[in-house]
């Protein structure tokens, strides 16, 4: 491999983590530590991705309209070492996620979920960026 080639390749790894590290974010930076929130509802994705997994499920509001959530994860990897895998969640299973809303009033339906209560009452972790809790 010539100087040129390890040059570019450098650069390439650069621009590649320099874009992961932007796109990351803090919990104060996305969410509200002082909305925390509690919904019940039927899973309807689970998508496993980086930087963070997320669930999406149908809740019923106020009006009894239904309404699609987008819940916050940890990062896969972080999951896994709690025992979730990308089959833990299925279509049409109830949840209960309790977690913290979007600061920004545009994502109205977006949340940060720090436990998700599983319909036989087992509570798992969620690895939200705002606990610190050790691996459990």
């Amino acid at each position: 491999m010539t100087v040129r080639n390890w040059i570019a390749l450098a650069v390439l790894l650069l621009v590649v983590s320099g874009g992961r590290a932007v796109a990351h974010h803090s919990f104060d930076a996305e969410y509200d530590r002082n909305k925390p929130l509690t919904l019940v509802g039927t899973v309807t994705k689970l998508e496993w991705t980086n930087p963070h997994a997320r669930i999406y499920i149908d809740v019923k509001d106020d009006k009894g309209n239904v309404v699609n959530w987008d819940c916050e994860l940890g990062p896969p990897n972080s999951l896994m070492r709690r025992g979730w895998n990308r089959n833990s969640l299925k279509a049409g299973q109830v949840v209960t996620i309790s977690g913290f809303g979007s600061k920004k009033p545009t994502e109205r339906n977006i949340a940060n979920a720090r436990t998700v209560t599983l319909a036989d009452g087992r509570q798992v972790f969620a690895g939200s960026s705002f606990d610190t809790s050790p691996t459990q």
